[in-house]
């Protein structure tokens, strides 16, 4: 494997940085090589916030933001089109919090070329933790659609960074959202 970029768009308080760090905690505990990170404006709840991640079977030097991601996650479908598939590679993988069918999405976002998983991370996310807080649902989906990391070492990453009181909502919310994810 080269390095895989992934780009993460959300809003203040869904967990965009949090769900970047617990992709690289888990490909770290595999055995690869992961770095995640966030970029604030305006640091306030419902800003936008973008987060990297990058993993790679070798070390990795390169300390930029993704400009020119392999995978774009995105937690809130509020954000404009243009924003969110920026750069993204010929061939790449959108993976979107959204009531939306994937073909629907790829008109939206004028890239018939890409991939999509779409899962419903808010309704999942209000039915299991009882907050719209979307980032481990979002990572059910992510797994499911790119099999960069697996499900135990994921489960496991989360456990280690949520609070404890939330441990077992949020691995209902990321075993739902696995199932429940629609790939095309």
């Amino acid at each position: 494997m080269s390095v895989v970029e992934i780009r993460w768009h959300g809003r203040g308080g869904q967990g965009a940085v949090t769900a970047s760090e617990i992709v690289a905690k888990a490909a770290i505990s595999q055995g690869k090589y992961a770095q995640a990170f966030p970029s604030f404006g305006v640091e306030r709840r419902g800003a936008p916030v973008e987060a990297f991640t990058r993993i790679s079977d070798r070390p990795i030097y390169v300390r930029s933001k993704i400009y020119e991601p392999d995978i774009i996650v995105v937690l809130d479908p509020t954000l404009p089109a243009s924003i969110l598939t920026r750069g993204l590679k010929k061939n790449g993988l959108v993976v979107i919090n959204t009531d939306k069918k994937p073909e629907e999405l790829k008109k939206e976002l004028g890239r018939e070329d890409v991939t999509v998983a779409a899962v419903n991370a808010t309704k999942i996310a209000l039915e299991t933790l009882k907050v719209p807080i979307v980032n481990t649902a979002i990572l059910g989906a992510f797994v499911k659609a790119t099999g960069l990391v697996d499900m135990d070492h994921l489960l496991q990453a989360v456990k280690e960074k949520v609070p404890p009181r939330t441990v077992e909502a949020n691995l209902q919310a990321v075993k739902r959202a696995y199932e429940e994810v629609v790939i095309g």
